[in-house]
């Protein structure tokens, strides 16, 4: 008994020593799960309504609504930001006559059973207004190329103005959700959500889930539509596309238990203000029709949506071609719920910065002080894009998401967020250097590129450039990019 004694309280004055002289290594956090993708927006000019789908064989397949309204067109690359130049395919044309014979919207393509099928929405000649979901079905390995051929409507309760079909699977089971017109309301789409008996038969009494009664679903038009889907953990959340399709469009959220019964409306809860729109800072209007993908690592969820760069449209804006395509990142918040943070600006895509040995702080701004905190709002205070250095070649720069123009710089050795001034000094405390971590060489450590040797740190949470000499000062310069 005296022997351990002994023992322990050697122990604690080692352990107290190494903390005094600073030679104690840091707790580390984990290596993030979700790591650092970045991608160069747009991903497509004049591209609304964007589906990118992942398959299997390696392929990310993407299209979208075109301006002409009249076809169907693919593409397919390996990488999301490939699909920018990949080639484009027309793989069906609108009728000449009838049916299917006008706005061609919202195509998504899906890999069900073996078969490619595509899912849109169409008028009819005589009455373009006469909005219609309807299913091509595919047979080939690769959709570019498949033989393809007309299934037919998908009918519903109503033959009212429907489109916006996308179709999932939770639990084995797979739905078809969508926005249709209901007679019995003052509105002009809600959503809806059914079992499919096939891939283009819905089965059972389609459930109404959503309606738009909410001020910002009903500006200019009272409109909820552009379901789209995407689980983590225990929930689904599904988000659309509320309001008229100018600056106003934006995103809402409903959520649901991923082991609920998804065709009960009470299954759902409707998040009371909008998660994704417009922001004037970053330049980006009416972001919304959105899709989800995942990222080339199979690591993060990807936000795939369209919106445009200016925020006033001359007459009607279904007659405006300029629609983008864009994608970035959705990060989870600690109670498992989704954080769009903003329409980031045109460009590399932001990242985020998490801590080595406080794996639930990142980098922020705050009052224009950088320092690392925990359960950032908003998240774009957190979010920085890096970019090539003020001060030249191989040098970098930190952007925030939320304020273009404005730069993670040095001032006293204290780290600031200041906007950029056009000097030779502001340029120089606003680059630094990129090393790997110097904790972690899976991390990243900013190096200053007018104090060699001083390093991005944290110091009671605050960033510093310091010259780091210990296991903790290395720890406290070492960040995870997330």
């Amino acid at each position: 008994m005296r022997r351990n004694a002994v023992r322990l309280f050697l122990a604690v004055l080692v352990a107290l020593a190494a903390v005094l002289t600073g030679t104690a290594a840091p707790a580390q956090a984990a290596v993030p799960e979700s790591p650092a993708v970045t991608y160069t927006n747009p991903i497509a000019a004049q591209r609304a309504d964007p589906h990118i789908f992942r398959h299997t064989d390696g392929y990310y397949y993407f299209t979208a609504t075109v301006p002409e309204y009249d076809r169907i067109v693919l593409r397919r690359a390996t990488t999301i930001q490939g699909l920018s130049t990949a080639q484009e395919v027309t793989v069906w044309t609108r009728h000449t006559s009838g049916i299917m014979g006008a706005h061609i919207w919202a195509p998504e393509i899906h890999f069900i059973d073996g078969k490619w099928y595509v899912y849109f929405a169409a008028g009819a000649t005589d009455d373009v207004w006469a909005i219609r979901m309807y299913v091509l079905e595919g047979t080939g390995s690769n959709p570019l190329t498949a033989t393809w051929t007309e299934k037919g409507q998908i009918r519903t309760t109503w033959e009212s103005f429907s489109l916006d079909a996308t179709t999932f699977t939770v639990g084995g089971v797979r739905y078809l959700a969508w926005a249709q017109r209901n007679p019995a309301e003052d509105n002009n789409t809600s959503l809806f959500i059914a079992k499919m008996a096939n891939p283009w038969t819905i089965s059972g009494t389609p459930a109404e889930i959503s309606r738009p009664t909410l001020s910002w679903e009903t500006v200019g038009y009272k409109v909820n539509e552009g379901p789209a889907l995407v689980q983590h953990g225990d929930k689904v959340f599904m988000t659309y596309s509320a309001s008229a399709t100018d600056a106003n469009y934006c995103l809402g959220l409903l959520t649901a238990s991923a082991t609920a019964d998804l065709t009960a409306p009470a299954s759902w809860t409707k998040s009371a203000s909008p998660v994704f729109t417009s922001n004037a800072a970053t330049s980006q209007y009416g972001p919304g029709h959105n899709s989800f993908t995942v990222s080339e690592d199979g690591k993060s969820d990807i936000l795939v949506y369209h919106d445009r760069s200016y925020k006033d449209i001359s007459g009607d804006p279904l007659n405006d071609p300029n629609r983008r395509t864009r994608v970035q990142k959705v990060y989870w918040k600690a109670d498992g719920t989704p954080d769009f943070g903003v329409p980031v600006a045109d460009g590399v895509t932001p990242q985020r910065f998490s801590s080595f040995n406080y794996a639930d702080r990142f980098v922020r701004h705050w009052e224009y002080r950088a320092r690392i905190e925990a359960n950032v709002s908003p998240l774009a205070d957190s979010q920085f894009r890096e970019v090539a250095g003020l001060a030249g070649t191989g040098t970098v720069a930190l952007e925030s998401a939320n304020f273009p123009g404005y730069y993670l710089r040095h001032k006293n050795f204290e780290v600031w967020l200041e906007k950029n001034e056009g000097t030779a000094a502001f340029a120089s405390d606003a680059s630094f250097y990129r090393r790997a971590g110097l904790a972690d060489s899976a991390g990243v450590s900013y190096e200053s590129y007018n104090y060699a040797g001083r390093y991005v740190r944290h110091y009671n949470y605050a960033l510093y450039v310091q010259t780091p000499s210990t296991a903790t000062d290395r720890g406290d310069a070492t960040f995870y990019a997330q």
